[in-house]
């Protein structure tokens, strides 16, 4: 993400942003919501005489448009955000229109930031800088590759060759030779993760035949394979010695605390009421929200009061584990810096 601030007094007024990578995109559906102000050139059907022999032909040109935000959803397979809404500014004010935003797509945003949207800012510019996160889960005769988004991990291709039984050094040479082969695209950090000492071979295998990826390779090692082993990846904080401050192992730290002191009666607070409720007291430390609350109204007053009390506000992703467990939790959760009856 690229990002360049307009005009802003007290947090309103007008950013640049200019989505990279579908990262960003999904980062831009949590910050642009209803009521926002978008600017944007697009494109827009106009009338108009072409010749005489045909009354009039219809084309789209290009057009700058101010768009009041009435609808925000993110397309992730098809890596774009539409923005619909009512035009405010350019042509056919007062008409509907629907943005579709994609990598490259540049938009202004007017509206009143809060410090979690600037912090989200932050993370998309930070991220950009070091390229995408890939984890090969590698086990005897098969390897899965995993894409690093900042929303969660998503698959990206499973490699089979021989069994998962006794396969023989040349079944399992054909399993590298496939499995370095989409790698070799792979511009960021590579992590090698699985149990046992096949894992290891691969990463020997690597050094050998791809020097310029293995410099940037980890190799870890993990109880579990697959989706599994990404998740293990992330709670011990590899992700974090690769990339420094990555959102996604700061959201596993958090919510494995949560459970726990909810599992000792500890000092924490769940459910959006509670949260409030230890906001209100100050006891409040951190305050987790899940992304899907962000447009609900109490819970933009929870994040609000919780700034004002110099509380952290973390937002999860629904998109990955930690998230999901935070929903079922009522969709928020707080740390608490004592306990409260």
């Amino acid at each position: 993400m690229k990002a360049e601030v307009k005009e802003l007094r007290r947090l309103f007024g007008e950013i640049r942003l200019f989505p990279e990578t579908l990262d960003d995109i999904w980062h831009l559906s949590h910050l642009v919501g209803p009521g926002d102000l978008v600017f944007a050139t697009t494109f827009r059907s106009v009338e108009g005489a072409a010749d005489k022999l045909r009354p009039e032909k219809i084309e789209k040109r290009p057009v700058r448009l101010g768009i009041r935000v009435e609808k925000v959803e993110f397309h992730q397979h098809t890596n774009r955000l539409r923005i619909g809404g009512i035009i405010e500014s350019g042509v056919d004010v007062a008409l509907h229109h629907t943005l579709n935003v994609e990598s490259g797509f540049e938009i202004s945003v007017v509206k009143q930031w809060r410090p979690v949207d600037c912090e989200r800012i932050r993370r998309a510019i930070d991220a950009s800088a070091y390229g995408v996160v890939h984890v090969v889960s590698v086990e005897e005769g098969e390897a899965e590759i995993y894409r690093l988004r900042q929303f969660g991990p998503e698959w990206v291709t499973t490699i089979t060759a021989g069994s998962s039984k006794g396969a023989d050094v040349g079944t399992r040479s054909a399993l590298f030779e496939r499995t370095l082969e989409p790698l070799a695209a792979v511009t960021g950090p590579l992590v090698v993760a699985g149990p046992g000492f096949v894992k290891d071979e691969f990463a020997s295998y690597v050094k050998a035949r791809a020097p310029g990826l293995a410099e940037r390779m980890v190799v870890v090692e993990t109880r579990r394979i697959g989706r599994g082993a990404v998740q293990e990846v992330i709670g011990q904080g590899i992700l974090e010695r690769l990339l420094g401050d990555l959102h996604l192992a700061r959201e596993v730290r958090l919510m494995d605390e949560v459970l726990l002191r909810i599992a000792t009666e500890g000092a924490v607070a769940y459910g959006l009421a509670e949260v409030h409720k230890a906001v209100d007291y100050g006891a409040a430390e951190t305050v987790l929200v899940a992304d899907t609350l962000l447009r609900d109204e109490g819970a933009t007053r929870v994040i609000e009061e919780a700034e004002h009390v110099n509380a952290t506000v973390v937002v999860l992703s629904t998109e990955f584990e930690p998230g999901e467990r935070l929903a079922a939790l009522g969709g928020a959760a707080a740390l608490l810096r004592y306990k409260i009856e």
